[in-house]
């Protein structure tokens, strides 16, 4: 199977599904009327039918799809999904047979997000239509444990005939071109579409990973989701963190029995929880800060990109970081 010709691309790069209200309908639109393939990231089910509509019109006869963010997701998201037709869908931190199945039943290309060959093997025997292998630098939450194109022929071997995805570690054209020499299908890019104009993402929180020299990875903003995650330094990661990102002792102890807490609210993930962390409490949630929200807030929140910021200088169109990553 071409995976460019399944899902009507002209170019094999991929925008992450990046949730909270980084990647929405703006971003997904632009990125696929570019040629590449925008996916809406995790949102309230009204909000996210809202986005699969503003694909369809802005991006018409361009493929649509959703990442399904599994601590997060419930059934209505899942419904929407269905009840849109949409093309695809990423299945992230989760998921099982059974619903792998159901969306395919519906027409739905499926991808599962996988970190190592044992995530890989488990996604294989549930069906799906193709993985995604990220690498550990990669920005955001993670499943990668090594580097990226060191991950990559193990998940191809394990597909079979399925195509794999790479993410991490994707900046520029060059990226693009060693992970299709080494078997990937396409290339999925994260933190360079964080850097957009059409990222949701606050002005602040751009600028600071563009003028950021290093990433943590670090499970400090793990209240709700105690997962690992990749972010750019701030006055939370200053005061909580150890200089290897290891969460110090309170925050650590606090997330670790949080998890729960992603079950009983579904979709309070938002800038009303913003306003409640401060730097100096151990308390902080997976949400990062958003275009109209206090600049302040960027010193309380997590400000995810992974180690592909490095080596970026600028915010660009959707179009334009499209074109640079498939020149």
């Amino acid at each position: 199977m071409d995976f460019l010709d399944r899902l009507r691309l002209d170019v094999p790069v991929v925008q992450a599904g990046m949730g909270g209200g980084i990647a929405g309908g703006r971003l997904a639109a632009a990125v696929a009327a570019a040629g590449g393939l925008g996916t809406i990231g995790m949102m309230p089910p009204v909000e996210l039918r809202a986005a699969i509509a503003r694909v369809r019109e802005e991006a018409s006869g361009r493929a649509v799809v959703v990442n399904l963010l599994m601590p997060f997701a419930r059934r209505h998201h899942v419904r929407a999904c269905l009840d849109a037709r949409v093309d695809a869908v990423v299945v992230a931190f989760g998921g099982d047979r059974a619903l792998v199945r159901e969306l395919q039943d519906a027409g739905i290309f499926v991808l599962t997000m996988v970190g190592t060959e044992e995530q890989a093997r488990t996604a294989v025997q549930w069906g799906v239509d193709g993985l995604i292998a990220q690498g550990r630098e990669a920005g955001g939450h993670l499943v990668g444990t090594v580097a990226a194109l060191e991950f990559l022929p193990r998940a191809v071997a394990i597909a079979q005939d399925r195509p794999v995805l790479l993410a991490g570690g994707v900046a520029v054209a060059a990226d693009t071109a060693a992970a299709l020499a080494a078997g990937a299908a396409a290339v999925v890019a994260g933190t360079r579409f964080l850097l957009t104009d059409e990222s949701g993402a606050h002005p602040e929180y751009q600028r600071r990973v563009l003028d950021a020299r290093i990433t943590l990875e670090t499970t400090v903003f793990g209240l709700g989701w105690p997962a690992r995650h990749r972010v750019v330094p701030n006055a939370v990661t200053a005061r909580w963190c150890r200089e290897d990102g290891a969460p110090r002792r309170a925050p650590s102890l606090i997330n670790a029995w949080s998890g729960p807490l992603a079950r009983l609210t579904p979709e309070k993930l938002n800038g009303s929880v913003l306003r409640l962390q401060r730097p100096q409490l151990p308390l902080f949630s997976p949400v990062a800060p958003l275009e109209g929200e206090p600049s302040a807030w960027v010193n309380r929140a997590a400000l995810y990109a992974g180690d592909s910021a490095l080596r970026m200088t600028e915010v660009v169109s959707a179009k334009q970081a499209v074109d640079e990553l498939a020149a």
